[in-house]
């Protein structure tokens, strides 16, 4: 890596550290003004001792003639000062640019209507385009997502006109059939906000229930959105995986690429070629780079055309964060081709990162910001080093290809860890085999593209041409995603990326280094240090990801009565009595539910009791079609109940709806409906509520039910004692204390997810358990838990948890 300038990086380094912290303090309720602060100070903290250095080694040269040691030494200082002064004045810029934004972030009109939750009226401008978010966990219903400006707000104690506000960043969430809208169109919507933290780019989320008003977005953006919608209409007539993935590799429009189709894409590292990535926007500039040189344009006029092409294609895809980002990226390794040598990517980089983190400080924490940068240093820096190498064994022209996405895939590793502890073991091959397929997908899908609205049948033509690299690539996943050993476990967070580092850094070493000669000991050392490094971090990571798994399994118990599956912020109860098996909700999360069945050791289910629709509760029937005998459900209600039970119907299961004093039996288990009422209205206090009577203990099973249904039903009913209670409603606010003393169970089951963002479970609750006795079991704490019935209570194994013996 001889050559490169790496003068910027450091500054870089600062930089974004600075941003990271200065957008994450507020919430640790530091003043704002602290970082900032602390980086102007360093900077003429150094600019000072770089001048009193230099004065001092003025005057030691009129003293002394100028000794070769006192020049050495002056010189060593100013270099070193001066390369903290610029890494200090970067973060000085950053952390002021964020200082700025941070006051500016809640303007105190839209801080009262956020505190007030009253519903507002608010004109915004769409910064994304909208995209498919998460259904609401109460009905079901898609939704939405977009960042959005907001523009004006009324309503939510903000008076009764219209009140203008600026750079008020927002997590827009939109009703799910919200059409007409995209890039840069503004809205007018009536919801709720709420406040973000600091750390995130969004100051606020406006939860919209309703979009009043949708107008156009301005005229130079306008121009590309029937050239979008053209393209996707063209594209779904193409078929298959092929014509789902050409507007992706086109221009990074994504709608039409479904679920499995995208997580086989992700499983051989392929995802980067369906978004707009520094990959698209390198290929737009270097085909406009090589044309304009066929035109026999000199290199200044090349790479104005190269940037006028890349202007025109970011306005296509929409300018949004993301795509900026990418195609300031796509613009250093431009600078490095340019100038005809390598080195000058580095500082290109450098100065890049320093300018986008000064514009926005939150890409620090931003995972396809970190991406983009790690992908553009591995292309600069390491691509051509490795290309040498692999010259070794293969053609130097096969080789420059291989090493393209190996550098990419090296220098990105880390932060993968970070975002899913897994190493990929095909990325690097597959990458390799899409690189041929990836530039004629994207420039013949842009072609085609651009031409529909004038020449429809050539544009058609240029889309069938995209049509063939578009399918091998989709082959690609889907042939990956068969592969056995799809991917190796890593350690998680920040301690699997520094162990990445060092396996990567030892393995650069090991590989790039030369051998060592005869008198090069210290090489010699290093090596050896590598190779000792290299095996460590590679044993240590493997043995800690594989022997958790295993001693968790080792352990896991096989007699069970009650096992609660951790679904994340739902419900789903495994209830096994004389080898039949029981399940009361499937939360929502199909692949959750299915991991926790095999944990469980379940295979085949008796019953399946759905206590109400809410998507938390029935999402993961997905998972059970064909692994069901009967289904229990209370009353139906139309699109939701329907979806929820057509995997079960169609995989042979029966259904019957029930209420109050149904009756049956489960294995050696009697079981009885003691709620609804008949003709309850479909929703939470229409929960199906089971009272289950076993040889060994008694159980009941609430749902959803609120306060007030509760007291309905404990007032109706003769509800005995019991030993173990599923909590209502994820352990909310609204219960019956009443309820629960009279129940006097002894184990309290809670199906919640970590940080579920509605404050469950709640305290009040939990102190209701308390005041009972009753020892809580809580999912997002203890994972998957099972318990067994013993005489005087339960013996409790749980996931994360030593397993507890006698009763809780």
């Amino acid at each position: 890596m001889r050559g490169h300038d790496l003068r910027l990086l450091g500054p870089a380094g600062s930089a974004w550290a600075t941003a990271w912290l200065a957008t994450t303090v507020p919430d640790l309720e530091v003043p704002t003004w602290v970082v900032p602060t602390v980086s102007w100070s360093l900077a003429g903290l150094a600019l000072a001792t770089m001048l009193l250095v230099g004065r001092g080694a003025g005057g030691w040269r009129g003293e002394r003639g100028g000794s070769d040691g006192a020049n050495r030494a002056a010189r060593s200082w100013t270099s070193a000062t001066a390369a903290v002064l610029l890494a200090a004045t970067a973060a000085g810029l950053v952390g002021t640019s964020a200082w700025s934004a941070l006051e500016r972030r809640h303007p105190e009109v839209v801080e009262a209507a956020a505190s007030s939750r009253e519903m507002v009226r608010a004109s915004v401008r769409l910064d994304s385009a909208p995209r498919s978010g998460n259904a609401s966990p109460w009905s079901g219903e898609p939704r939405l997502r977009a960042a959005a400006t907001l523009i004006t707000l009324s309503g939510g104690g903000s008076g009764s006109g219209a009140i203008e506000v600026s750079s008020v960043r927002l997590d827009l969430s939109l009703p799910g059939d919200a059409d007409g809208s995209g890039f840069g169109s503004s809205l007018v919507v009536e919801g709720r906000l709420s406040e973000m933290p600091a750390a995130s780019r969004a100051a606020y989320r406006l939860n919209a229930s309703k979009v009043v008003e949708v107008g156009p977005a301005p005229k130079w953006l306008a121009w590309t959105h029937p050239l979008r919608e053209g393209l996707a209409e063209a594209s779904a007539g193409l078929g298959g995986d092929g014509g789902a993935l050409v507007p992706g590799l086109a221009i990074g429009d994504t709608s039409r690429v479904a679920d499995d189709l995208h997580a086989a894409m992700t499983t051989a590292s392929l995802t980067h070629l369906t978004a707009v990535s520094g990959a698209n926007c390198a290929i737009i500039t270097a085909a406009a780079f090589w044309i304009a040189g066929l035109a026999g344009l000199p290199r200044v006029a090349r790479v104005v055309a190269a940037l006028a092409a890349l202007g025109g294609f970011v306005a296509l895809v929409t300018p949004e964060a993301s795509v900026v980002r990418a195609s300031a990226m796509a613009i250093v390794v431009l600078t490095a081709c340019a100038t005809a040598r390598a080195a000058g990517g580095v500082p290109a980089l450098g100065l890049a990162i320093i300018a986008l983190l000064a514009i926005d400080p939150w890409y620090a924490t931003d995972a396809g910001f970190a991406l983009s940068a790690c992908a553009t240093a591995g292309l600069v820096l390491l691509s051509r080093p490795l290309a040498r190498v692999l010259a070794r064994w293969m053609p130097r022209r096969l080789a420059a290809v291989t090493a393209i996405p190996f550098a990419a895939q090296l220098a990105c590793q880390p932060v993968l860890v970070l975002l899913e502890p897994v190493i990929p073991v095909y990325g690097v091959p597959a990458n390799l085999l899409a690189a041929p397929a990836a530039p004629i997908a994207t420039m013949a899908g842009l072609v085609g593209c651009l031409l529909l609205p004038v020449l429809p049948s050539v544009g058609l033509a240029a889309l069938q041409v995209a049509w063939v690299p578009a399918s091998w690539i989709a082959l690609l996943a889907r042939g990956a995603e068969r592969m056995p050993l799809t991917g190796v476990p890593w350690p998680p967070d920040v301690g699997g990326a520094l162990l990445a580092v060092v396996a990567i850094g030892a393995g650069l070493l090991l590989v790039l280094a030369p051998q060592a000669a005869a008198g090069m000991r210290a090489l010699r050392a290093a090596r050896r240090a590598a190779v000792v490094a290299l095996c460590l971090s590679v044993a240590v990571p493997l043995g800690s990801a594989a022997g958790p798994p295993m001693v968790a399994s080792a352990s896991r118990p096989t007699a069970w009565d009650v096992w609660q599956c951790d679904v994340g912020q739902g419900d789903a109860v495994l209830v096994r009595s004389a080898e039949a098996v029981m399940l009361v909700d499937a939360g929502p999360d199909p692949e959750a539910l299915d991991r926790c069945l095999a944990n469980a050791g379940v295979d085949r289910i008796d019953l399946v009791v759905l206590t109400h629709w809410d998507a938390d509760h029935v999402t993961g029937t997905a998972a059970l079609s064909g692994r069901v005998g009967a289904v229990l459900h209370g009353p139906l209600d139309g699109v939701r109940s329907a979806r929820a039970l057509e995997p079960l119907v169609g995989g042979g299961a029966t259904h019957d709806e029930v209420g109050a004093g149904a009756t049956g039996t489960l294995g050696e288990a009697r079981w009885r409906v003691v709620w609804p009422r008949p003709g309850a209205v479909p929703g939470n206090d229409a929960s199906v509520v089971l009272d289950l009577v076993t040889p060994d203990y008694r159980a009941i099973f609430l749902g959803d039910l609120g306060r007030e249904a509760q007291d309905a039903m404990r007032r109706s009913t003769d509800l005995p004692r019991v030993d173990l209670v599923k909590v209502a409603h994820h352990g909310s606010a609204d219960q019956s204390a009443e309820l629960y003393g009279e129940l006097a169970a002894s184990v309290g089951l809670i199906g919640v997810g970590a940080e579920n963002g509605y404050g469950h479970p709640t305290a009040s609750l939990l102190g209701q358990l308390d005041d009972a006795r009753t020892v809580a079991v809580r999912s997002d704490v203890s994972g998957d838990s099972a318990l067994r019935a013993v005489p005087g209570g339960f013996e409790l194994w749980s996931e994360r948890d030593s397993g507890v013996g006698g009763a809780p």
